[in-house]
Order: structure tokens, then C-alpha cells, then sequence
């Protein structure tokens, strides 16, 4: 690792005025010394991308094709030390983060595919009255500077979905990635460069949100900004990026159905791993559970029992399931969240710790029952390793339940019931509804996003190359 990190703009490292230590999430150390962008070095990146755009742009789809394939291929053999960098500055445990690496390899060829795969139709326009002697057909076409701004908790898959959509059609981009996790998106400067991207077309800002955020979004050459974070900054982005396109992830409150009739010895585990994965810091956590009457007591013994039987500890180390959350304050939030609903009279089944190993900032993985409908743990996205458990007695009520909260990125459903699960299917209010698996699945390629405050717009490789490219019509009048 470098001591410093300087800005990747037009092809080179460029030093900043700026530069902030990083820390490690878990140990506290400082790993490195950062970069923080100013705006006016911002704005070069920007207007760098522009002028790299215009050859890229035109540049045929098997070249962008194989240079997205090389870089695939450059971070498969690089996978051991790109894990263990996100263990690093993520604190993500470490076969967690392997699993991430995979994927994001898996992301990147994606793109490759996508690239060569990016198509319009013929429009027929003899089918309107005095339509008859033309042609028509539609092109996509690349849209220009795309921004992305990428969050902490999939440093390398995250960008990958923005960053891989926007090179496989025809794109420059700038990114900026979460403050915390800089080092993973930094990482791809040199490999894109060795899979020969021409300079430019990829530059990386690092440095504050709140002191980039408008010259990322409201510049007049940006044209797309791709988003995935809170739904308060989202919220000022898609006012700064004003008629521009926006993609904005949010997040969620997950919910899970577990209808009557489910055998659920055989799920509790998949349960436990979409609750706690990461320490629940994934968009699409597992954070309410319902639980059918007929089985709520035993789901919740066998829940608690497998919650509690993870292994808290250094996400360097091999069986580590639990480790430190983001920052100290991420982990006092949970607990005040934690603290408000049991002082409601929600009762703690396990967990509800800040665990001891490394100071405040791990906190146990926790289960919740009897919570009040207006505790924040029910409300809002915990975004920690807190579980919620509920029971219902038909699905029509479960369904309101998880049609109730403000949120709607994924859901899932336990039943044995086919007519039950196309009614779930058909009636919850999510971007996705998952039928006998956990609402935290998600393959690459599959569209995501979501309704309600869980934002705007589609990712998923080709789902987001079309929204980063732009519809054209052709019509010849044929005489």
C-alpha cells in the first residue's frame, strides 16, 4: 500500500492541495493518506472525461468489449489482494469480501456482453396515415460524462455497476467513491490503464460528499449522475442534477413473508445470513421479519439460537462472521435505535450489545420481538446487525405490513402455497419480490431497483446501460 493517493484524472495521479488520513474501521490504525478533492479539481475531471468522450464515444463495441473483459480478467488474478484491501478499509470480513470479489468480476463481463449487445429496433412507420414511403429504425447512443458516486459497503461491486455499464456504452465517467473506502475504486486506475482504456474516460475524485456533491450533479457537461446512498442525499442530488438523468439506490427495510406451512428448519440459516451478512450494512439486509403464528415461536428459538452462534471478530480473520461496523457512529446509532424500542416495550431475544472485542464500534448480532410500529428499528433502515421478528395470522395482513413502511427495493416470501405466492408477488410494494428465498438475493444481472423512497431508476448491467444511453429515431423519406 502507498502512503499517499493522489487524484486519477486524464490518465495520470495528480497531487491534491488536500490530503486526509484513512483508518482502518476495526483497528483504528491509519492505513493511508487520501486525496480530498477540491471542486475546481473536480471540475477537471469532469471536463477531462468530456474531451476524452468524444474518440470513446465512437470507439466500436468489441474494442470496449475486450477491454472490459481484460479488466475482468486482471482483478480475477488479483482477487486474494483485493479482498483482503476491502477487509482493510471496509472492515469487511474476509470471505465476505472474497464473495464480493467474485461477483465483481462476474459484473465486469457482464458489461463486456452488454457492450456488444446494445441495439435499436425499426420503428414501422407506414402503421400512421401518412407514414407510408419512410423508414425508420432507433439507434442507442452513448449520453456522455457520467458521474458516479459510490457508497462504503460493496467498495468493488457498487462501482463495478456503474462503472461497467457506463464504459460498455460508450461513456466517460467520473467517480467518487464513500470517503471510507477510497483504496478499492483507486485500485482500478492502474488496471483499467493496463487493459488499455484510453486516459481519460475513467477519472476518480476522492474526498468529501458534501464539498463535491453539486459539481458532480450540476455541472453542464455532466449528463447522467449514478447515485447509491441515503435517501436524504439523494434527495438534494436529484434536486442539484435538475432535468439531467439520474439513477438513485436508496435503500430499503427489507421484509421477509414466512407463510404457514413452511418447513423452516432448512432456512433458518439463509435467514441468519441475509439479517446479519456484513453486519446487515447491505441495501437489501434482511430487517423485518413475518412469521406466521402457527410458527412464529419455534422461527424465533431456531433465529436467535444460529444469530447468536456467529463468530464476532477481525474481518482478517478466516471464520469471522461479525466485525466492526462502519464508524463508532454508525454503532451508537444502532444502539440508541436499539435502546428506543426496548424502552416501547420491544424485548431483546439475543444480542443488544456493543460486543467487547473491539470497542464500540461492533455491536452484537441482535433479535428484536414485540417491537411498536413507530420505533425507528421498524420505520427506518437499521443498516446493522438488527433483526426485527413479528408474527401475523394471514397473509393479507403480512402483505400490509410490509406494504406499510416507505421503503420498497426487494421483498421475499416463504410458502408452499402457489396461489399464495402469486398474490404476494403481484401485491407487494418492492422493485423485487423473491419467492421462497430471502429478499437479500441478488445476481448481477437481474434488474434492481426500487419503488417509494428506495429510490429511482434500474441497475443491473444491461438494465443500466439503456439508462445511460440515449433513444435515437433515423426516418428516411424514401420518396
Amino acid at each position: 500500500m502507498r502512503q499517499q493517493y493522489d487524484l486519477w484524472i486524464g490518465g495520470e495521479w495528480r497531487q491534491a492541495k488536500r490530503y486526509e488520513p484513512l483508518t482502518s474501521p476495526y483497528s483504528g490504525e491509519t492505513l493511508t493518506q487520501i486525496a480530498q478533492a477540491s471542486p475546481a479539481e473536480a471540475e477537471l475531471a469532469i471536463e477531462t472525461a468530456h474531451e476524452a468522450f468524444a474518440a470513446y464515444g465512437l470507439m466500436p463495441a468489441f474494442r470496449r468489449s475486450q477491454i472490459l473483459y481484460r479488466v475482468a480478467d486482471i482483478i480475477d488474478r488479483r482477487r486474494e489482494e483485493l479482498a483482503a484491501l476491502a477487509a482493510l478499509e471496509a472492515a469487511k470480513p474476509l470471505k465476505a469480501a472474497r464473495a464480493e470479489i467474485a461477483r465483481t468480476i462476474e459484473t465486469y463481463r457482464f458489461a463486456a456482453e452488454a457492450a456488444k449487445s446494445i441495439t435499436g429496433e425499426q420503428v414501422a412507420m407506414d402503421a400512421a396515415e401518412g407514414g407510408q414511403g419512410r423508414m425508420g429504425f432507433t439507434l442507442r447512443t452513448p449520453i456522455g460524462v457520467v458521474t458516479a458516486i459510490t457508497p462504503f459497503n460493496f467498495p468493488f461491486n457498487l462501482v463495478a455497476h456503474k462503472v461497467g455499464p457506463a464504459l460498455a456504452a460508450g461513456n466517460a465517467i467520473v467517480l467518487k467513491p464513500a470517503e471510507q473506502t477510497p483504496l478499492s475504486a483507486l485500485a482500478l486506475a492502474d488496471m483499467f490503464s493496463e487493459a488499455g482504456l484510453p486516459s481519460g474516460v475513467l477519472n476518480i475524485v476522492t474526498g468529501a460528499g458534501a464539498e463535491l456533491g453539486e459539481i458532480l450533479t450540476a455541472h453542464p457537461l455532466v449528463k447522467k449522475v449514478s447515485f447509491t446512498g441515503s435517501h436524504t442525499v439523494g434527495e438534494i442530488i436529484q434536486r442539484q442534477a435538475g432535468l439531467r438523468r439520474t439513477t438513485l439506490e436508496l435503500g430499503s427495510n427489507a421484509a421477509l413473508i414466512v407463510d404457514k406451512g413452511t418447513d423452516i428448519e432448512p432456512i433458518i440459516d439463509r435467514c441468519v445470513a441475509g439479517a446479519f451478512g456484513y453486519n446487515g450494512q447491505v441495501c437489501i439486509s434482511l430487517q423485518r421479519i413475518l412469521v406466521h403464528a402457527s410458527l412464529y415461536s419455534r422461527f424465533t428459538e431456531l433465529f436467535a439460537a444460529a444469530a447468536s452462534r456467529l463468530v464476532v471478530g477481525s474481518p482478517l480473520e478466516e471464520n469471522t462472521d461479525i466485525t466492526s461496523l462502519i464508524s463508532a457512529k454508525a454503532a451508537n446509532r444502532i444502539a440508541d435505535w436499539v435502546d428506543e424500542a426496548v424502552a416501547a416495550g420491544a424485548s431483546i431475544v439475543t444480542g443488544g450489545r456493543r460486543s467487547t472485542e473491539q470497542g464500540n464500534s461492533i455491536y452484537e448480532p441482535t433479535v428484536l420481538r414485540d417491537v411498536p410500529r413507530f420505533a425507528k428499528v421498524w420505520t427506518e433502515e437499521v443498516f446493522g446487525p438488527v433483526a426485527v421478528l413479528a408474527s401475523f395470522e394471514n397473509l393479507d395482513e403480512a402483505i400490509r405490513e410490509v406494504n406499510a413502511s416507505r421503503y420498497g427495493l426487494m421483498a421475499g416470501v416463504y410458502t408452499p402455497d402457489l396461489n399464495s405466492a402469486f398474490k404476494a408477488a403481484r401485491q407487494l410494494e418492492a422493485g423485487g419480490v423473491v419467492i421462497n428465498d430471502i429478499p437479500t438475493f441478488r445476481v448481477d444481472q437481474m434488474p434492481y431497483g426500487g419503488v417509494k423512497d428506495s429510490g429511482k431508476g434500474t441497475e443491473g448491467v444491461a438494465y443500466a446501460v439503456q439508462e445511460m444511453t440515449q433513444l435515437k429515431l433515423i426516418a428516411f423519406n424514401l420518396g
